[in-house]
Protein backbone atom coordinates (compact mmCIF):
# COMPACT_ATOMS: atom_id res chain seq x y z
CA UNK A 1 0.00 0.00 0.00
CA UNK A 2 0.59 3.70 -0.26
CA UNK A 3 3.30 4.25 -3.24
CA UNK A 4 4.29 8.00 -3.54
CA UNK A 5 6.07 7.98 -6.75
CA UNK A 6 8.20 10.44 -8.55
CA UNK A 7 9.82 10.15 -12.10
CA UNK A 8 12.59 11.97 -13.26
CA UNK A 9 13.43 12.77 -16.77
CA UNK A 10 15.36 15.03 -19.44
CA UNK A 11 13.07 17.81 -20.33
CA UNK A 12 11.32 16.76 -24.14
CA UNK A 13 12.88 13.38 -23.85
CA UNK A 14 9.34 11.67 -23.84
CA UNK A 15 5.75 12.64 -25.91
CA UNK A 16 2.83 12.88 -23.27
CA UNK A 17 1.71 9.72 -24.44
CA UNK A 18 5.04 7.93 -22.88
CA UNK A 19 4.96 9.50 -20.17
CA UNK A 20 0.99 8.20 -19.53
CA UNK A 21 2.91 4.74 -20.47
CA UNK A 22 5.68 5.46 -18.02
CA UNK A 23 3.35 5.99 -15.26
CA UNK A 24 0.69 3.15 -15.80
CA UNK A 25 3.46 0.50 -15.90
CA UNK A 26 4.86 1.84 -12.77
CA UNK A 27 1.35 1.50 -11.36
CA UNK A 28 0.78 -1.99 -12.69
CA UNK A 29 3.98 -3.08 -11.70
CA UNK A 30 3.12 -1.76 -8.26
CA UNK A 31 -0.34 -3.25 -7.89
CA UNK A 32 1.57 -7.13 -9.41
CA UNK A 33 4.22 -7.51 -7.42
CA UNK A 34 3.32 -5.36 -4.56
CA UNK A 35 -0.66 -5.97 -3.76
CA UNK A 36 -1.30 -1.89 -4.33
CA UNK A 37 -5.29 -1.19 -4.51
CA UNK A 38 -6.94 -0.06 -6.76
CA UNK A 39 -6.73 4.13 -7.18
CA UNK A 40 -4.25 4.14 -4.55
CA UNK A 41 -2.25 6.24 -7.18
CA UNK A 42 0.49 9.13 -6.66
CA UNK A 43 2.32 10.01 -9.41
CA UNK A 44 4.11 12.50 -10.41
CA UNK A 45 6.78 13.23 -13.24
CA UNK A 46 9.48 16.04 -13.33
CA UNK A 47 11.03 17.12 -16.79
CA UNK A 48 14.93 18.82 -15.77
CA UNK A 49 16.84 21.25 -18.49
CA UNK A 50 20.08 18.99 -19.15
CA UNK A 51 21.71 21.03 -17.06
CA UNK A 52 20.08 20.19 -13.90
CA UNK A 53 19.83 16.51 -15.08
CA UNK A 54 23.03 14.58 -14.17
CA UNK A 55 23.94 11.04 -13.68
CA UNK A 56 26.83 8.89 -13.96
CA UNK A 57 26.78 7.58 -17.72
CA UNK A 58 28.82 4.30 -16.64
CA UNK A 59 28.64 3.84 -12.78
CA UNK A 60 28.54 0.04 -12.00
CA UNK A 61 29.21 -0.36 -15.78
CA UNK A 62 25.75 0.21 -16.65
CA UNK A 63 26.23 2.26 -19.91
CA UNK A 64 23.24 5.12 -19.69
CA UNK A 65 22.05 7.60 -22.45
CA UNK A 66 19.80 10.70 -22.04
CA UNK A 67 16.95 8.29 -22.09
CA UNK A 68 17.62 7.69 -18.50
CA UNK A 69 14.26 7.83 -16.24
CA UNK A 70 14.85 7.99 -12.53
CA UNK A 71 12.11 6.59 -10.74
CA UNK A 72 12.06 7.51 -6.45
CA UNK A 73 8.93 5.44 -4.93
CA UNK A 74 7.98 6.19 -1.27
CA UNK A 75 6.39 3.08 0.30
CA UNK A 76 5.27 1.43 3.37
CA UNK A 77 8.39 -0.53 4.90
CA UNK A 78 6.29 -4.10 4.26
CA UNK A 79 7.84 -5.72 1.62
CA UNK A 80 9.91 -8.36 1.29
CA UNK A 81 13.51 -8.60 -0.85
CA UNK A 82 11.98 -10.72 -3.07
CA UNK A 83 9.07 -8.15 -3.63
CA UNK A 84 11.05 -6.04 -4.19
CA UNK A 85 13.54 -7.55 -6.95
CA UNK A 86 10.01 -8.36 -8.65
CA UNK A 87 8.78 -5.07 -8.88
CA UNK A 88 11.94 -3.82 -10.25
CA UNK A 89 12.21 -6.80 -12.84
CA UNK A 90 8.48 -5.97 -13.81
CA UNK A 91 8.81 -2.15 -13.90
CA UNK A 92 12.06 -2.88 -16.58
CA UNK A 93 9.89 -5.46 -18.40
CA UNK A 94 7.09 -3.21 -19.09
CA UNK A 95 9.16 0.01 -19.64
CA UNK A 96 10.90 -1.53 -22.47
CA UNK A 97 7.87 -2.97 -23.99
CA UNK A 98 5.38 -0.12 -24.14
CA UNK A 99 8.10 2.81 -23.78
CA UNK A 100 10.74 1.34 -25.50
CA UNK A 101 13.01 2.72 -22.51
CA UNK A 102 16.41 -0.01 -22.46
CA UNK A 103 17.01 -1.33 -18.93
CA UNK A 104 20.27 0.51 -18.85
CA UNK A 105 17.92 3.46 -18.43
CA UNK A 106 15.79 2.93 -15.88
CA UNK A 107 16.96 4.25 -12.00
CA UNK A 108 14.83 2.76 -9.42
CA UNK A 109 15.12 3.89 -5.77
CA UNK A 110 12.21 2.71 -2.67
CA UNK A 111 12.25 4.77 0.03
CA UNK A 112 10.55 3.21 3.04
CA UNK A 113 8.83 4.15 5.58
CA UNK A 114 6.85 3.48 8.80
CA UNK A 115 2.92 3.43 8.67
CA UNK A 116 2.33 6.25 10.60
CA UNK A 117 4.16 8.89 8.45
CA UNK A 118 1.29 8.59 5.79
CA UNK A 119 -1.60 11.40 6.23
CA UNK A 120 -3.57 11.04 3.07
CA UNK A 121 -6.04 13.56 3.80
CA UNK A 122 -8.07 15.52 6.14
CA UNK A 123 -4.61 16.38 8.35
CA UNK A 124 -5.38 12.72 9.54
CA UNK A 125 -2.51 9.88 10.00
CA UNK A 126 -4.71 7.23 8.66
CA UNK A 127 -2.77 4.28 9.58
CA UNK A 128 -0.61 6.12 12.74
CA UNK A 129 -2.99 2.87 14.90
CA UNK A 130 -2.65 0.05 12.25
CA UNK A 131 -0.21 -2.97 12.49
CA UNK A 132 2.15 -3.60 8.86
CA UNK A 133 0.35 -6.05 6.85
CA UNK A 134 2.61 -8.43 5.21
CA UNK A 135 1.75 -8.50 1.27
Amino acid sequence: MMPLTNVSLLKGSKTAAQKAAILDEIYQAMRETFGVPQDDKFMMITEHAREDFLFGRHFMNIDRSDDLIIIQLTVSDTRSVEQKKALFARIARGLAREVGIRSEDIFINLVETKLENWSFGHGVAQFADRQPVAV
